[in-house]
C-alpha cells in the first residue's frame, strides 16, 4: 500500500489515477498531520511526499517517522514544485528519504522508482523475517543445549537411583559414566564386564548397531566378579539425538537370570497347555461357525418384518389414501425406504457370504441423488436451501455405497452453512479423459468427474490432507454436529470404485468436493 501526501486535491487525483493504472494499491492525505494518524494505524510500503504543505510540511512528517522503529524503515519520496534549491533537496534526504523528486513529474520515471522502492522494501522486509527467524533459531538451540546440559544430569542422578547397571557412551561408543552397580561385575570403569564366550556374536550385533545409530536390545551373559556365576542379563541401548544427530548413548543391563530359571520350567507347563488350548481352539473355530450362520439367520430374518412393513403402507395408502391427498407422497417415501432398507439388508447378506466383496451393477447417479434428497428433506426445510442438480451419468457402481457418498457430501453442505445465508448447492459433472483431477473434458473420455459446490463457511485448503482421516474434523463440534468419519467412509467407498476424492474451498467462500469415478467397470 503507498501512501500519497499533499494539500492539493488535484495532484492527489493525478497521483493516484498514475499509480491505480498500474495497479498499485493506493491511499491518500490532505496533510501532515492527517497522514501521522493513518500511518499509525496502516501500514505503508511506500510514502509520497509534498514538501510545501500549510501546518506540519513534509520535511517535519519525514523527521517525525525517522525518530519512530515502526516508521524509520518506511521510504519517504519527496515531490516539490517549489523547494528546488540544493539545500532543500539535502534536507530532504537528511531527513531520511529515499528521494527527491521535483515537479513537473514524468509520469514514466515516477512509476520506476515507486516500483524499485516498493521492491527495495519487500526486500528489506523478507530480510527482516530472515534475520528474525535466524535470531530465533539461534535462541532456540541455545535453549537446545542448556536443556540438553540438564538432562544429562537428571540422567545421571536417574541412572544412580536405578537397580540395573547403567552407563553412558559417547556417540563413538566410549564408555563416559556408568552406575555404582557397575562394581559388582567389573573393576574398571572404562571397561565392559566379561561376558560369556558363546555371546561374541551379540557384542559384534552391537557394533554394528553402533555403527548405524540404530537402538540396540539383545539377552547377554555377564560374569559376577565375586561368584564367578554367568548371569543372564537384558542389554538396552539407545541413542541420544536431541536435534537429529547422535551425541550419546544411554545403556542398561537388567537381570533377568531369575526370569530365564522359570521360564524353563514354565516350558514344560506350556507344551501342556498348548495341547489344551488346541483342543479349545478347534472348539471356539465350531462356535465363530456357527456364531456366522447365525448373524446370517438374524440379518436374513430382518427382511420379513421389513416386508411387512412395506406391504401394511402399501395397503394404507390404497385403501385409505385418496390420490390427490398430500399424504401420498409421505406414503411412497415410507415405501422407499423400506425398500432401501431391504436393499441394505441385501448388501449386509452378500458382504457376509463374499467377505466384502460386492459386485458392481449399472447405477443411475441420478436416482441415488434424488434418494440421497429425499432423505434430507427434513433436513432441508428449515435452511430453504436453492439445490441445483445436472442430468447425470449411469456408471457401474454399488447404489448403496454412492448413496452414502453423496449424502456425506450434501449433508455437510446443508450443515456447514454461514448464519443467516440460505444454502446453495449444486451437482455438476464433466466427461474426463483420465483418472487426474486436472484432467480436461473428453466427449470419449472414460471417467466422470462430479463436483458438489456450496456457499458455506469453507475450510482452509492447507488442512485439506486431514478431513479425509477418520475422526479428523475442522470444526467446533459443539456447534457443528458430527463424529468426523464420514467424509473418511466417502473417501473409503471412492477408492473402492477406483475413483478418487479431492476438494477445493477457500474460508467463508464455500467449497466445492470432486469425485472421479470411471463410467465403466
Amino acid at each position: 500500500m503507498i501512501l500519497i501526501v499533499d494539500d492539493i486535491d488535484a495532484n492527489l487525483i493525478a497521483l493516484q489515477k498514475t499509480l491505480e493504472v498500474h495497479r498499485l494499491k493506493v491511499e491518500t492525505a490532505n496533510s501532515g498531520e492527517e497522514a501521522l494518524k493513518k500511518i499509525l494505524k496502516f501500514d505503508y510500503s511506500l510514502i509520497i511526499l509534498d514538501v510545501q504543505m500549510p501546518g506540519m510540511d513534509g520535511f517535519e512528517v519525514a523527521e517525525i517517522l525517522a525518530q519512530s522503529n515502526r516508521t524509520k524503515d518506511i521510504p519517504v519520496l519527496f515531490l516539490s514544485a517549489i523547494s528546488k534549491e540544493k539545500k532543500y533537496i539535502s534536507r530532504g534526504y537528511a531527513s531520511g528519504a529515499v528521494d527527491y523528486i521535483t515537479k513537473p513529474v514524468d509520469p514514466d520515471l515516477l512509476i520506476l522508482k515507486v516500483k524499485s522502492f516498493l521492491k527495495i522494501s519487500e526486500q528489506q522486509q523478507e530480510l527482516k523475517r530472515i534475520q528474525e527467524m535466524l535470531f530465533k533459531e539461534v535462541e532456540i538451540r541455545k535453549a537446545a543445549q542448556e536443556k540438553l546440559s540438564e538432562e544429562m544430569h537428571q540422567l545421571q542422578f536417574v541412572l544412580e537411583s536405578v537397580p540395573q547397571m547403567a552407563f553412558v557412551l559417547s556417540k563413538d561408543g566410549a564408555l563416559e559414566y556408568v552406575n555404582k552397580q557397575w562394581s559388582d561385575y567389573s573393576n574398571d570403569v572404562n571397561q565392559f564386564p566379561t561376558k560369556h564366550p558363546d555371546d561374541s556374536e551379540i557384542w559384534n550385533k552391537w557394533k554394528q548397531h553402533l555403527m548405524q545409530g540404530k537402538e540396540f536390545q539383545s539377552e547377554i551373559r555377564l560374569q559376577h566378579l565375586s561368584s564367578s556365576e554367568y548371569r543372564y542379563f537384558m542389554m538396552k541401548i539407545v541413542p541420544i539425538q536431541p536435534s537429529g544427530s547422535i551425541t550419546k548413548w544411554v545403556g542398561t543391563f537388567t537381570d533377568i537370570h531369575q526370569q530365564k530359571i522359570t521360564n524353563e520350567s514354565l516350558e514344560k507347563m506350556v507344551l501342556k497347555r498348548t495341547k489344551e488350548l488346541t483342543i479349545k481352539n478347534e472348539d471356539l473355530e465350531f462356535s465363530n461357525h456357527e456364531l456366522q450362520q447365525f448373524a446370517w439367520v438374524v440379518s436374513h430374518d430382518l427382511k420379513e418384518p421389513i416386508r411387512k412393513i412395506e406391504m401394511i403402507v402399501k395397503m394404507i395408502k390404497d385403501r385409505f389414501i385418496e390420490k390427490d391427498s398430500p399424504a401420498v407422497d409421505y406414503i411412497d417415501r415410507a415405501v422407499n425406504s423400506a425398500r432401501r432398507m431391504r436393499l441394505l439388508i441385501d448388501d449386509l447378506l452378500v458382504y457376509a457370504r463374499l467377505s466384502a466383496q460386492v459386485d458392481c451393477e449399472p447405477t443411475d447417479l441420478n436416482v441415488v441423488i434424488k434418494e440421497v434428497l429425499d432423505d434430507l428433506d427434513a433436513e432441508m426445510h428449515p435452511k430453504q436451501p436453492t439445490i441445483t442438480v445436472a442430468i447425470l451419468p449411469e456408471i457401474m457402481g454399488i447404489p448403496s455405497q454412492l448413496r452414502q457418498v453423496f449424502q456425506n457430501l450434501i449433508g455437510n453442505a446443508l450443515k456447514f452453512t454461514k448464519p443467516g445465508v440460505p444454502p446453495i448447492i449444486s451437482v455438476t459433472w464433466q466427461q474426463i479423459a483420465d483418472r487426474s483431477i486436472d484432467s480436461p473434458e473428453d466427449p470419449n473420455g472414460k471417467f466422470c468427474k462430479i463436483i458438489v459446490t456450496d456457499n458455506g463457511i469453507g475450510f482452509d485448503e492447507s488442512m485439506l490432507h486431514k478431513i479425509f482421516i477418520i475422526f479428523q474434523s475442522l470444526n467446533n463440534r459443539q456447534v457443528y454436529e458430527g463424529t468426523g468419519i464420514g467424509l473418511a467412509i466417502a473417501k473409503k467407498i471412492i477408492e473402492k470404485h477406483n475413483g478418487i476424492i479431492t476438494a477445493k474451498s477457500k474460508i467463508d467462500e464455500g467449497s466445492s468436493f470432486i469425485v472421479i469415478l470411471p463410467l465403466k467397470k
